[in-house]
């Protein structure tokens, strides 16, 4: 799912930040965003109080989230659904890559100058690089960077938006299904939801990572070891 927004410009410097939030729970969508600013207008993110998602309440990030869209001069997020995530097996990509992909497409379609990225691979300068072999223009820079929604604003921007939409996903699921955590792996509701849901359906949810060892192998005792099980008792 693809969600977009533009606004009109002058010739000033476009600078972007792009991020993601879900990378790593088995619960919901991996969402992507990137967000522009013009040059002149980044100090800005620093006097409202931007910082890394991680480091702000759920109220905070909606209150900043909202302002930033209608602040910026263009931001694009990109909703990858659990089902793509699972079917990159099938087609042999790497996370990493369809991160890759997703993000050259946020980057072509918005067009900044200069671009600042939030670096999945552990090499950060590979990351950049198979970024910008994809872009359909040459832009002035790209820096790619570990914890760099901790470093620069602008990509503190970009994750606050991600993770106030992938929250609001979240909560659409906890209305229909119940409290579910926050989706992590970490998280001893979420593991327990879905072992109760696996259990009673004999399948994992719609919005589950299939392809997650966690799910798999909950699957695995608690429907596969059960069958197996029933022809001895």
């Amino acid at each position: 799912m693809n969600l977009s927004r533009e606004k009109s410009s002058n010739s000033a410097r476009l600078i972007c930040g792009i991020d993601e939030a879900g990378r790593g729970p088995v619960l919901g969508p991996l969402v992507l965003c990137g967000v522009c600013f013009k040059d002149s207008d980044v100090n800005l993110l620093t006097k409202i109080g931007v910082k890394d998602s991680k480091k702000l309440i759920s109220q905070k990030r909606e209150e900043l989230a909202l302002i930033l869209e209608e602040k910026c001069v263009s931001y694009k997020l990109i909703i990858i659904s659990v089902k793509e995530i699972d079917e990159r097996e099938v087609k042999r990509i790497t996370l990493n890559r369809l991160e890759e992909l997703k993000m050259a497409e946020i980057i072509n379609e918005l067009k900044p100058d200069i671009i600042y990225i939030d670096a999945a691979d552990v090499n950060e300068d590979r990351f950049g690089r198979s970024i910008n072999k994809l872009l359909e223009y040459k832009p002035k820079k790209i820096i790619s960077k570990h914890k760099a929604d901790d470093i620069y604003p602008i990509v503190s921007a970009a994750s606050i938006i991600a993770k106030h939409r992938r929250d609001s996903i979240i909560n659409q699921y906890k209305k229909e299904y119940g409290e579910i955590g926050s989706g992590y792996t970490s998280d001893s509701v979420t593991i327990q939801f879905l072992k109760d849901y696996i259990i009673k359906h004999k399948k994992a949810p719609p919005f589950a990572r299939n392809s997650w060892e966690t799910t798999q192998k909950i699957i695995t005792e608690e429907v596969l070891t059960r069958k197996i099980t029933d022809f001895f008792t």
